[in-house]
């Protein structure tokens, strides 16, 4: 005879068997829906007809390309500029590799344009450990590029024209610490301009500087540009679900009245933007990474953004308009970085790129925890093993206010028969049971809202952690232990979320039971909400909110069980 199984024990096992068909769903939908990886085929050089004039046939519009004499107020804007050495190469012979332990550069001799970057010490995923992540490029479907050149009266890079320049050499290398010149050379008429890229091995900024030797009779006047030109798709390998807040993709800059100005694609979709800065810098961001050229400090710059004919966008800068004498030599700077958002040094290059990491409108909150993250990684090691430690020294520093509010709880927990039989009593009377629950709660001192705080006052410190480990690079492909192997992305398995969101639980289980039955219903939906929430959320501030709320469970306890012990002899 076979034993009939009660129906709660039938009730349990079909609400287990549920729960691990949904996680296998949920397994199998991250599987083949949101782990999206990039191709690992890539064209071995860059494109280059795309995204830039190459000489003699523009494919677009060529006065939306390099900027032209309004952008720097040229004393003679109808001057003739000296005529640029087009001439003729094969797509072998124009590009230009560098090899560094940061960086693989390809530089066009054509303009001298920065075609593509990759950065060797960044894979574009754990399971591709050999393959770069590719900031810059033109080609496989995208255009994203650096640009550089000489405008004005006598400057060599035109809307219709751009100089072929001359090279030793096709492929540098250069090792850590090593620096590494790559000069490329060019003449147009009496002048002999040099356009030379230096690079610092493990750097991620090449200070780029043009010279000029001016053997005419005839003044030369030339002013620097620099800018970046981009289409509007996202990076490759981050088109990926997320119901947390999307990283900034855009352009931005620092302005004598906001040291971080944001221009999205949508700002330039409406209008050319333009704007006068000492010194300053502009820059393109996407998740972790920017690619920004720095102006001379002390200098006065015009900058620029705007949307070109083909769709896609620019963004730079020109500086002041410069003489060389004839006889004389001249000679113009910039830098351009292209690489990780690595705040330290980022603030090290220039006055306010550091602001690039954006931390949201809680970057106060932010800034300091991610230096006491760091600090703390510094001491272990470990990024995980550092949340967890921060987690715990938040704790600390709140203790006392969680403490109170736990006392409260607990006084509502004391006084919760009295109210259930108020509602009872008044259940058709809700103005008499409003009256009679406050005069309960005056006679007992107990603060019907005090337990809230608990729950309030660690979510400032939640979203600007938030911020913190989505956006510090250095998090990024971070392990921390098990089958944690990237505190940025999501836990694969969701073993953290079901975690969290069971201790969540067993928190509930030990808060009094709120008055209103309504709102009974939504607490108990509270834990299951946000497991749903936090399986899509980065595993490392999964981390830090279950370790927060497994504190909170042994503080939580911990207080009521004194509160409710020294209530007892007061009771009898």
């Amino acid at each position: 005879m076979i034993p009939m199984i009660s129906p709660e024990v039938q009730r349990i096992a079909l609400l287990v068997a549920l729960g691990l068909t949904g996680y296998l769903m949920i397994l199998a939908w991250n599987e083949d829906y949101m782990q999206s990886q990039p191709t690992a085929e890539r064209a071995i050089a860059p494109e280059l007809e795309g995204g830039a004039l190459s000489g003699s046939a523009p494919a677009v519009d060529p006065a939306s390309d390099i900027p032209d004499a309004s952008f720097i107020g040229t004393p003679d804007p109808t001057a003739d500029p000296a005529a640029a050495p087009v001439g003729n190469a094969s797509a072998a012979d124009r590009l230009i590799r560098v090899v560094t332990p940061s960086q693989e550069v390809w530089i066009d001799r054509r303009g001298g344009d920065i075609r593509r970057v990759h950065l060797p010490r960044y894979p574009v995923n754990l399971d591709q450990p050999d393959l770069p992540f590719e900031l810059l490029d033109v080609g496989n479907g995208r255009l994203y590029m650096a640009q550089s050149g000489l405008i004005g009266p006598d400057g060599l890079d035109s809307g219709t024209e751009r100089p072929l320049y001359r090279a030793v050499r096709t492929q540098y290398e250069v090792g850590d610490g090593e620096t590494l010149a790559v000069e490329l050379e060019a003449e147009a008429g009496d002048v002999k301009v040099s356009k030379t890229f230096v690079f610092q091995g493990g750097d991620y900024l090449v200070d780029m500087i043009y010279r000029v030797e001016n053997r005419g009779t005839a003044p030369f006047q030339a002013s620097l540009f620099g800018q970046i030109k981009r289409d509007a798709k996202e990076p490759p390998g981050q088109e990926t679900f997320s119901l947390g807040p999307q990283p900034y993709l855009g352009a931005a800059l620092t302005t004598t009245d906001s040291r971080y100005e944001k221009i999205d694609f949508e700002d330039l979709d409406e209008g050319d933007f333009r704007g006068q800065v000492e010194g300053g810098w502009i820059a393109f961001l996407q998740h972790y990474f920017l690619s920004a050229w720095i102006a001379n400090e002390g200098e006065a710059n015009s900058y620029y953004g705007r949307k070109r004919a083909d769709g896609t966008y620019i963004v730079g800068y020109t500086g002041p308009l410069a003489t060389v004498a004839p006889g004389g030599e001249g000679e113009w700077r910039s830098r351009f970085y292209a690489g990780p958002k690595d705040q330290k040094r980022l603030e090290q290059i220039a006055d306010n790129l550091n602001l690039t990491v954006d931390y949201g409108f809680l970057w106060w909150l932010a800034v300091p925890l991610f230096a006491l993250l760091d600090w703390l990684h510094g001491l272990v090691g470990n990024w995980g093993v550092a949340i967890i430690l921060l987690t715990v020294l938040v704790k600390l520093v709140l203790y006392p206010l969680s403490s109170a509010s736990y006392k409260s709880m607990a006084n509502m927990r004391r006084v919760a028969p009295q109210m259930k039989r108020l509602q009872e009593r008044y259940a058709d009377d809700r103005q008499k049971l409003s009256q009679e629950m406050m005069g309960l709660y005056k006679k007992e001192g107990v603060n019907p809202l005090g337990g809230c705080l608990p729950m309030l006052l660690p979510m400032p410190i939640f979203i600007a952690l938030y911020w913190v480990l989505f956006e510090s690079v250095e998090l990024r492909q971070a392990p921390f232990m098990l089958w944690i192997d990237d505190l940025a992305a999501m836990d694969p398995f969701f073993i953290l979320p079901l975690l969290m969101g069971a201790t969540m639980y067993v928190q509930q289980l030990l808060s009094p039971t709120m008055g209103d039955p309504m709102q009974a219903r939504i607490m108990k939906l509270m834990p299951i909400m946000f497991t749903v929430l936090f399986l899509f959320f980065p595993a490392g501030l999964v981390l830090y909110w279950l370790v927060n709320s497994a504190l909170s469970v042994a503080q939580q306890w911990y207080v009521m069980k004194k509160a409710e012990a020294a209530a007892t002899p007061a009771r009898s």
